[in-house]
Formats: C-alpha cells, sequence, structure tokens
C-alpha cells in the first residue's frame, strides 16, 4: 500500500484565486507560506528559511477558501500531492507540484499589518510568516 499525504500549517501569501470547472465546480488556487526555526550546531546563530506550497482545492473547500480566506490568514492543510505537466506555446515542458486539499481548517485572520494584497512570495519576509515552536 501506498501513502500521498502532506499536512502543513502556513499563512496564505495572497488572496485565493477562484474559478470555475467547464462544468460549474468551484476551484480555489492559493500558495501558502511555511517556515523552519533552527540553530546553527557551530555559531548558535537562529536561522530561518520559507517554502511556498501550491494549494489547489475543488468542490465545498474551494467555496470555502473563496468565500472566507485572505492573505496572511492562517490555514491547515490536509491533501495529497500531485504534480501537473504541461507544455506551452514555445514548446517548453512545465512542471507544478500542489498540494490537493482534501481537509482544511481555518486557525486565524491575518495581522494587522499586512502589507499589499499582491505580493509575491519572494517579497514576503520570514518575520511575517514566522511561526514559532
Amino acid at each position: 500500500m501506498d501513502l500521498n499525504k502532506a499536512i502543513i500549517i502556513g499563512h496564505l501569501v495572497q488572496n485565493p484565486v477562484a474559478a470555475k470547472t467547464t462544468s460549474g465546480g468551484d476551484v480555489a488556487h492559493c500558495s501558502l507560506a511555511t517556515n523552519y526555526v533552527w540553530r546553527d550546531y557551530k555559531t548558535k546563530e537562529k536561522k530561518e528559511a520559507v517554502e511556498f506550497h501550491n494549494i489547489v482545492a475543488w468542490g465545498s473547500n474551494a467555496k470555502v477558501i473563496n468565500q472566507y480566506l485572505k492573505k496572511g490568514d492562517k490555514l491547515y492543510v490536509e491533501g495529497r500531492l500531485q504534480t501537473r505537466k504541461w507544455t506551452d506555446k514555445a514548446g517548453q515542458t512545465h512542471y507544478k507540484t500542489e498540494i490537493v486539499v482534501s481537509n482544511l481548517i481555518m486557525l486565524g485572520g491575518a495581522k494587522k499589518d499586512s502589507k499589499s494584497d499582491d505580493l509575491a512570495p519572494e517579497d514576503i519576509s520570514v518575520e511575517e510568516v514566522s511561526i514559532e515552536e
């Protein structure tokens, strides 16, 4: 038996993008930022790294994301990893790995000092998405 399961807790990097399938079903796309904090073995200096995760949700999960969530909100996501492959007009092959949501829990709103709604992942600092354990 195989297992394909991802569980993450993070903050939305930007507002979710709502879409509809050709048959009228709801779809939501968003990106979650998670961080990892550790101490350097030699220098004892605190270090942090941020990872960005592509999220896609369908049906009722998509409705919840599209209706209630916005940039900066904290979210628990459970789902499976899926990699899509496509070729663009120039013949270039692209891959995108995303978490397909099977369960989600809204954990709280955005910080009060949230910046612009259209920041790219590289514009988000570690401090804005930091989760201390």
